[in-house]
């Protein structure tokens, strides 16, 4: 499985970047991979090698390269709640200084990285995003709705900007909640302002699980949580990137319980 780093030209310096594809010489639909607050790291890399080997240019830029190449900042091999505290005071003035504005900026760079490459076909493509890179990923694919055809995100606050962001989105959604996240009341509310903007997806809270459950180097690892978030991403990407090359058209899919 090829891999490699990149350098993104953006308005404001340039991104690096992990890159997985596979090696078989064709295009590939690509995928735009946004980390959550803990950045690129082995686990990070990992999925994006997981989800190459299914067919996809995958592209992972470090959210936070204004401060520095990843890793921004040091980090345990294991994220434990003892080293929590300390990592979340060095990561949060980050955090708070990646605006709305700077998210925008940051995706024209990453989308026009993805059609530029001579790997990644000319069809349409997928965002997907984990913790604060589920809001990221949520901002990109309302922000361009002619170049999403999907978007994916695990427990992330992805309502943070409110109905009207969701309205904008063309994109066929998958939103996979941890039960520590948000309680069934707030759920029901975040599905009817996607059902009222007519947005097609599935959201639902995974059972037994705690913010951060797809991250296998911290506490909150749930591996049932991580299987379920491929068992509905990878039909996702299928739909939208492959079989009906993102022509989607807006419906709602019931999820299952």
């Amino acid at each position: 499985m090829p891999t490699k780093t990149s350098r993104i030209p953006t308005a404001d310096g340039r991104a690096d970047a992990f890159i997985a594809f596979p090696d078989r010489g064709e295009r590939y639909p690509g995928v735009l991979m946004y980390t959550d607050g803990f950045g690129i790291r082995p686990v990070l890399r990992e999925m994006a090698r997981e989800l190459a080997g299914h067919g996809y240019y995958v592209l992972v830029p470090n959210l936070f390269y204004r401060h520095g190449p990843a890793p921004v900042i040091e980090l345990p091999e294991h994220i434990g709640e003892e080293a929590r505290p300390a990592v979340f005071a060095r990561l949060m003035p980050l955090i708070e200084a990646h605006t709305t504005e700077r998210v925008l900026r940051d995706a024209d760079a990453y989308l026009g990285f993805l059609a530029a490459r001579p790997e990644v076909d000319a069809g349409p493509v997928a965002v997907t995003g984990y913790c604060i890179g589920g809001l990221l990923a949520t901002r990109t694919a309302a922000a361009h709705p002619g170049r999403v055809a999907a978007l994916a995100a695990f427990h992330g606050p992805v309502g943070a900007d409110g109905p009207d962001s969701l309205s904008k989105l063309t994109a066929e959604v998958h939103f996979g909640h941890a039960e520590s996240d948000l309680t069934p009341q707030a759920l029901g509310e975040l599905n009817q302002a996607l059902d009222a903007a007519g947005v097609r997806h599935t959201s639902e809270i995974y059972p037994g699980t705690v913010h951060g459950f797809t991250m296998s180097d911290t506490e909150a690892f749930s591996a049932s949580g991580l299987k379920r978030h491929w068992d509905h991403l990878l039909p996702l990407l299928d739909r939208t990137l492959r079989d009906g090359r993102g022509s989607g058209g807006r419906r709602h899919l019931p999820a299952y319980r």
